[in-house]
C-alpha cells in the first residue's frame, strides 16, 4: 500500500544531521509523494518518472541544505517542478519518424505545447502564498482528505477550506483570466 503522508519530523531531522539510515528511509518514504508531484506536473509519464528519480537523488544528496524540517513537501515540490520545467524545454527531436501503427500520435508541436501548459500550471502553483500552496498541494495533488490536510497543517477544517478556495480561485484567475476581471461565474 502506497504511503500517503510525508515522513515524520524526527526522521527528517536525523537525515539532516547525516544519519545514513535516516536519509535512506526518508528517500524511500518520500517516493510516493514525489511521484504524485511529478505525474501532476510533467507532460509525460516518462518525464514524470525521470523527474521523480532526479528529485529523490537531489533529496538524498542535499537533505542537509533543507532549512526547516517542516518544509520538506514544499522543497520537494520545487525540485520536481524545476525538473519538469527543465524537461519541458527539451525538444523531442528523435520522435520525428514514427512507424505506421494506425494510432493517433501527438505531434512534436502539440507535445511541446502540452509541456508548456504544464509548466505554466506549475509556475502558477509556485506563485501562490505558502499557506494556500500547501493546502492546494495536499488536497489536489497528494489527495489528502479535508480533515487530514487540516490536521496536518494544524488548522481548523473551516480555515483549510477557506485557504483551498482562495488557492483555487487564484489559480483560476492566473490561468484563465476573464476580460472583465469578474470571476463570479466560475
Amino acid at each position: 500500500m502506497a504511503e500517503s503522508t510525508w515522513p515524520a519530523e524526527p526522521l527528517i531531522v536525523a537525515a539532516q544531521r547525516g544519519d545514513l539510515d535516516a536519509v535512506t528511509a526518508l528517500v524511500s518514504g518520500s517516493h510516493p509523494n514525489v511521484r504524485k508531484f511529478a505525474y501532476s506536473l510533467c507532460a509525460s509519464p516518462e518525464d514524470a518518472e525521470d523527474a521523480a528519480q532526479e528529485a529523490l537523488i537531489i533529496l538524498y544528496r542535499r537533505i542537509g541544505m533543507l532549512r526547516a524540517s517542516g518544509a520538506l513537501a514544499s522543497w520537494m515540490f520545487r525540485i520536481v517542478r524545476n525538473e519538469c520545467l527543465r524537461r519541458a524545454r527539451l525538444l523531442p527531436r528523435e520522435r520525428t519518424v514514427l512507424p505506421d501503427t494506425g494510432e493517433a500520435v501527438m505531434s512534436a508541436e502539440d507535445e511541446v505545447l502540452e509541456r508548456l501548459e504544464a509548466a505554466r500550471v506549475a509556475r502558477a502553483i509556485a506563485a501562490l502564498p505558502a499557506d494556500q500552496r500547501r493546502v492546494l498541494i495536499m488536497r489536489d495533488i497528494q489527495g489528502y482528505s479535508g480533515r487530514m490536510a487540516a490536521n496536518a497543517l494544524g488548522i481548523s477544517p473551516a480555515a483549510m477550506k477557506s485557504r483551498l478556495h482562495r488557492a483555487r480561485a487564484a489559480l483560476r484567475h492566473t490561468l484563465y483570466p476573464t476580460p472583465g476581471g469578474d470571476d463570479a461565474d466560475h
